[in-house]
């Protein structure tokens, strides 16, 4: 017997259960239908002078980087480098909101942002040189590896996030990634854990417009990336992520609002990529000098100076000194970089697990087998790596 054929059936009205309402009034979760702005609209008075012209600074010193790392693969001290020029705002202010204490889960476009936050250059460039697995200890720095597997340091950052809460440390986790990278599988995971949890985390989107060569429209139909995150539970910002100051406040406010409980906020910069995707990629193929022309006007440094210029301040002298710095910075980087590394191939296998696969032994071993081999050829006896 059937439900409808059951007596009374024709009258069978079934109500959802009260576990079927909204669980949150998606409202307040919603972003604004504009990117948020503070440089050159009123907001911009109740800003700190000194985070201003900190801001400046580091743009500049930022932009130089890039503009030295792209340089370094010409050269052949890099084996690839993925630039953040066009997108330093979003950089410099994700590393700048964090405290000592808390945790930054970079992507392998965010070396910038891992400078930023007090990291060797030349350390955040070891892995893109291909010298070894990462170039710093990231427990010290509180900087996760930088991410090449798109969107696979999300979860982790949650992970990590969660559990500091259950410890009772006061810490936040931060996690960048790209437009490309909500497309994948982690992204939404990630998202999903961190709201049923409220996991003190706060998730950054770069969208600078291009996942390689596919634009945004071909990845998805939402209105914007920042709506996403309604869907999970948790609040969606949007920005524009050339405005450093702006960027900077709208980090700042998910920070604290996920330091004191409030759960995890997802925040979408809009920004563009200038160069390439890396210096591997050809961007003439996908997108044309004039849409690059475009964006060259809503350049963050440009529009940093134009704001300290008109409040007075920052002079032509500032600029200079400003320049002069991150001249000195790259100065320093050719040099450091310049210079061979000396490298162990072992360690190729010392890092990988607690306890060495049956695998890895193997390839251990054969690989020990090969460089003693080539020490007897050259007439070297340390059994190790040939210096």
């Amino acid at each position: 017997m059937t439900v409808q054929e059951l007596p009374g059936a024709a009258a069978y009205r079934p109500t959802p259960p009260p576990a079927w309402k909204p669980l949150t009034d998606p409202a307040p979760l919603l972003p604004d239908p504009e990117p948020y702005r503070v440089l050159g609209t009123d907001a911009v008075a109740d800003v700190d002078p000194e985070l201003l012209l900190r801001l400046h600074a580091e743009l500049v010193r930022g932009r130089r980087y890039n503009a030295q790392a792209t340089a370094l693969t010409k050269q052949g001290r890099l084996a690839v480098y993925p630039s953040s020029t066009g997108q330093e705002a979003c950089e410099i202010a994700a590393a700048l909101v964090l405290e000592e204490r808390d945790w930054l889960f970079p992507s392998y476009r965010d070396t910038l942002a891992a400078v930023a936050r007090g990291l060797d250059p030349v350390e955040a460039l070891t892995l893109l040189r291909g010298d070894r697995h990462t170039g710093y200890d990231p427990r010290a720095h509180r900087i996760a590896p930088l991410c090449t597997p798109l969107a696979t340091q999300l979860p982790h950052a949650v992970g990590l996030a969660h559990a500091a809460r259950l410890k009772g440390d006061d810490v936040v986790a931060l996690a960048m990634v790209g437009d490309g990278g909500t497309s994948e599988g982690d992204f939404h995971e990630a998202l999903n854990f961190a709201a049923v949890w409220r996991a003190p985390v706060v998730f950054l989107v770069q969208n600078n417009g291009f996942a390689i060569s596919v634009p945004l429209a071909k990845q998805t139909a939402a209105p914007s990336l920042a709506h996403k995150a309604v869907g999970y539970g948790m609040p969606g910002r949007l920005v524009d992520g050339n405005d450093a100051a702006a960027v900077h406040q709208v980090l700042s406010e998910a920070v604290e609002r996920a330091r004191s409980g409030g759960g995890p906020t997802l925040v979408e910069a809009v920004t563009y990529r200038m160069d390439a995707h890396t210096n591997a990629d050809d961007a003439t193929r996908y997108r044309g000098d004039s849409e690059v022309e475009a964006w060259r006007d809503h350049d963050p440094v440009q529009l940093m100076e134009r704001e300290l210029t008109a409040r007075g301040l920052l002079d032509d002298e500032g600029v200079e000194a400003a320049r002069a710095a991150a001249e000195r910075m790259a100065a320093a980087l050719r040099e450091r970089m310049n210079a061979d590394p000396v490298l162990e191939p072992m360690d190729l296998f010392t890092h990988v697990y607690a306890e060495q696969t049956a695998q890895l032994r193997e390839q251990a071993a054969r690989l020990r087998e090969e460089l003693a081999a080539e020490n007897d050829q050259h007439g070297t006896h340390d059994g190790g790596a040939a210096r």
